[in-house]
C-alpha cells in the first residue's frame, strides 16, 4: 500500500438534510427478504455530504445514488477500515476518503499486471485521475491510501484486516473479464470476521450470461457469487431502485445518465428515467 500525502483531513462542520427516500424496485426478488437497515447515520457522514470539495456534478446525483442512505445501510461508520474496489473517477471516494481518513484505502488495478493492449492504458489513466483528486485537496484527502492489485490474483490487504469492502456497479466488468470469483474472494479474504461486503449493481430482470454486454447483472448471480465465497446475505434494500428503467436500450445502462450515449433527439426521454435500476445488497463474512 502506498499512502498519499500526510496530513489532517478537516470535515465542515455543516450537516446536510437527508437524502430522497427509497424507491420501489421493478424487481424486488432476491434469495431473502428485502430489509430495512437498523443502523443509524453518522453524523460525520452528514458533514461530509454538505462539503465544499464534493463537485457540484456529484452532488447533482445525490438523487440516484443515495449515498447516505447506501452507507448507512452498509453500515459504514467514522473509526473503521474500508477499503473501495474499483473506485473509477472517485464518486464515492469524494466522500468516502475526507470522511474516514486513514481508514479509506482505494483499491485500483495495478496497470502493469496488465498485459500490453488489455486496458492497461485505461487503468493507468484511471488511476492517474483518482491521484489527482486526492492531489487537489490534501486537506481532505491526504490520509487516504491507495493499494493497487493484479486482477488475476487480487489481494486488496492483509488477511482480516478491514471492517468493510464495498464496491458500486463493478461486478459486471468482472464477470464479463471472467475475474468475479477471485475478486469476491478476494474480498472474502480481506475482511475481519463479521465484516461486512456491500454491492451496488446495475440489475437485470433475470440472469444473464457473463459476455452479456448491457452492463445488467441478475440479483440472484450477485447474491450466488457472494455466497460462493464465504459471504452470508445479510440484507437487501431498494435505495437504489429505479422502476422507471425498463432496461431496454439501444447501449445498454451507458444509455441512461449520466454516460448518456444515446442520439440527442433522445435526450429528454433518457433524463426523465434517470439512472439505472440497481440492487443494493449487504453480505457478511
Amino acid at each position: 500500500m502506498s499512502t498519499l500525502r500526510k496530513g489532517a483531513a478537516l470535515l465542515p462542520l455543516l450537516l446536510l438534510a437527508a437524502c430522497a427516500t427509497a424507491q420501489p424496485g421493478a424487481d424486488a426478488s432476491t434469495a431473502k427478504p428485502a430489509t430495512v437497515s437498523e443502523h443509524a447515520p453518522d453524523p460525520l457522514l452528514d458533514a461530509t455530504l454538505g462539503g465544499s470539495w464534493r463537485s457540484a456534478a456529484n452532488v447533482a446525483r445525490d438523487q440516484y445514488r443515495h449515498p447516505r442512505e447506501t452507507l448507512t445501510f452498509f453500515g459504514i461508520e467514522t473509526g473503521q477500515t474500508v477499503i473501495e474496489v474499483t473506485p473509477g473517477a472517485g464518486w464515492y471516494a469524494e466522500i468516502l476518503a475526507p470522511w474516514l481518513g486513514d481508514g479509506y484505502i482505494a483499491a485500483v488495478v495495478d496497470p502493469a499486471a496488465l498485459p500490453a493492449g488489455s486496458g492497461r492504458a485505461y487503468q493507468d489513466t484511471a488511476r492517474g485521475r483518482l491521484e489527482a483528486l486526492f492531489a487537489a485537496a490534501p486537506a481532505q484527502f491526504s490520509r487516504a491510501r491507495v493499494v493497487a492489485y493484479d486482477p488475476a490474483a487480487p489481494v486488496l490487504g492483509a488477511p482480516g484486516s478491514a471492517d468493510a469492502v464495498v464496491t458500486f456497479r463493478n461486478v459486471h466488468n468482472w464477470r464479463s473479464a471472467g475475474q468475479a470469483e477471485g475478486m469476491f474472494k478476494a474480498f472474502h479474504a480481506v475482511l475481519k470476521p463479521g465484516g461486512v461486503l456491500g454491492v451496488v449493481e446495475h440489475r437485470a430482470l433475470a440472469d444473464v450470461p457473463a459476455n452479456d454486454k448491457s452492463g445488467y447483472v441478475g440479483q440472484a448471480q450477485v447474491i450466488a457469487m457472494a455466497e460462493a465465497a464465504g459471504f452470508r446475505l445479510d440484507a437487501s434494500s431498494e435505495i437504489n431502485a429505479n422502476p422507471r428503467d425498463d432496461r431496454d436500450h439501444p447501449n445498454g445502462v451507458w444509455t441512461l445518465p449520466p454516460s448518456n450515449r444515446h442520439d440527442a433527439e433522445d435526450r429528454q426521454q433518457y433524463q426523465a428515467i434517470g439512472e439505472s435500476d440497481r440492487m443494493t445488497l449487504r453480505f457478511v463474512k
